[in-house]
């Protein structure tokens, strides 16, 4: 093949776009390492206050601990980063890429694991803690309401044992007038009548002495999230108002269990279940045989009539029963660490900033590759000595006048050697007698 002796226009375009992206990259270089050590450390205290709040005590070993950790990261951090920095655009070969593809993913997985987390706990971790806090607050407050309603529409049933009650003193009152049994009078089917309305009266009593404790508690109950609310955003420490938290959320609790038992629904239910079951039945005072049979129909009928009665009241208790108890709820402290992970959803800003700082890295990684490539490209149809540029070039030929030099003091003295013969010593002469001339030998 013959030798190239001229670039073509393409190549000396390809080399000058090549040699602007080196300048390029040669001024990034002043300041990459800086900014990726700011980068590692700025995630080395984000960390560090992560960890502080994971840690219960505050001692010295504790935050030696804190900050060995925190120093740890930000080294691992700089010098992986650094790593890839280097010799990912630097590799050519495909399967090369993607090993180090893998372990730059291997590597930012870890990177997340051991501070990203930590620092989204540092940047939301009291924001977190207070959510949890609030969706607690709601929690409560679902169970508070649905107890209380569960004790309403049990003591709605007063109106039902009411009713119930006014019907059979209506029927004593016809009773009395001999509208029933034909007998007008307070006898055996008046009696039975009154022993029936006199227990429902009883039961409608108990329920409407239950009613002012339903509504205390309920107001105390909603004196008590109104705190808990106030907690979740007042100022300071999270750490302190949580304490408080807990022991109205321990008050709270226990008010929503008072409601509970305060529900009259299966005291009423087993009230029906007595009303029919339990007659006592008066001696029939009838002065005919005729009277006590007419006596006995209309108890008979009024003992049909109570088990009707008996069995409205029952279902409705039933009914209260079944509704759907409110859901047991406990707070339970969390750490802010676990509440950034717990309600991830609701900080993803703060998320993508811990994972961002850690991670920004990567992008630089994959500029350098394409730009390494992009001058890789453009020096590809030029020879070596074709790429040189100007500084080069005076740089090449000093080094060669020094080497030059150099040679050049180390072979004077044997030149110099060889060059010059070596000639015998003259004899001593001796001194010519008088009278004789004395020839000279010239060499």
């Amino acid at each position: 093949m013959a030798d190239r002796t001229h670039m073509t226009e393409a190549d000396a375009r390809g080399v000058r776009y090549a040699r602007e992206l080196q300048g390029h990259l040669s001024w990034l270089d002043t300041f990459s390492g800086t900014a990726l050590g700011v980068l590692a450390v700025a995630s080395g205290i984000y960390t560090y206050l992560g960890v502080s709040s994971l840690l219960d005590d505050n001692g010295a070993m504790s935050a030696f601990a804190a900050i060995a950790y925190s120093v740890a990261v930000s080294v691992g951090i700089f010098v992986f980063w650094s790593y890839m920095l280097r010799l990912f655009p630097a590799v050519r070969g495909a399967r090369a890429r993607v090993g180090l593809l893998g372990a730059m993913g291997f590597g930012s997985i870890a990177i997340i694991a051991m501070s990203s987390w930590l620092n989204a706990a540092a940047l939301a971790g009291s924001a977190a803690v207070e959510q949890h806090l609030a969706k607690t607050v709601q929690d409560y407050q679902g169970s508070l309401e649905r107890a209380h309603e569960i004790a309403l529409s049990a003591q709605a049933l007063e109106r039902d044992v009411s009713r119930v009650r006014q019907s059979f003193e209506d029927l004593s009152e016809q009773e009395a007038a001999g509208s029933l049994s034909g007998l007008a009078g307070r006898g055996a089917v008046f009696r039975v009548l009154r022993q029936k309305s006199a227990e429902l009266a009883g039961l409608e009593t108990q329920i409407t002495s239950q009613t002012p404790l339903v509504a205390q508690a309920f107001a105390e109950g909603n004196q008590i999230l109104s705190r808990m609310r106030a907690l979740t955003v007042e100022p300071g420490p999270v750490e302190a108002r949580s304490v408080e938290f807990s022991e109205q959320a321990v008050r709270l609790a226990g008010l929503i269990t008072q409601l509970r038992q305060l529900s009259v629904a299966p005291l009423v239910e087993r009230a029906a279940q007595d009303l029919a079951a339990s007659v006592v039945l008066p001696e029939l005072d009838g002065a005919t045989e005729e009277n006590r049979g007419a006596q006995g129909a209309t108890i008979a009928s009024v003992l049909e009539v109570l088990a009707q009665r008996a069995a409205t009241l029952e279902r409705a208790a039933q009914a209260v029963q079944s509704m759907p108890l409110p859901a047991d709820t406990t707070y339970t402290p969390i750490s802010s660490a676990d509440a950034v992970i717990l309600y991830a959803r609701n900080f993803v800003p703060s998320w993508a900033g811990a994972i961002a700082i850690d991670l920004l890295p990567a992008v630089l990684v994959f500029i350098l590759a394409i730009t390494q490539s992009a001058i890789r490209t453009g020096r590809e149809g030029a020879a070596v000595e074709d790429s040189l540029t100007l500084a080069e070039l005076r740089a090449a030929l000093a080094a060669m006048r020094e080497v030059e030099f150099t040679l050049g003091d180390r072979e004077e003295p044997e030149e110099r050697s060889a060059q010059t013969p070596r000639t015998p010593a003259a004899p001593p002469e001796e001194p010519a007698p008088s009278g004789q001339i004395t020839k000279i030998k010239t060499p």
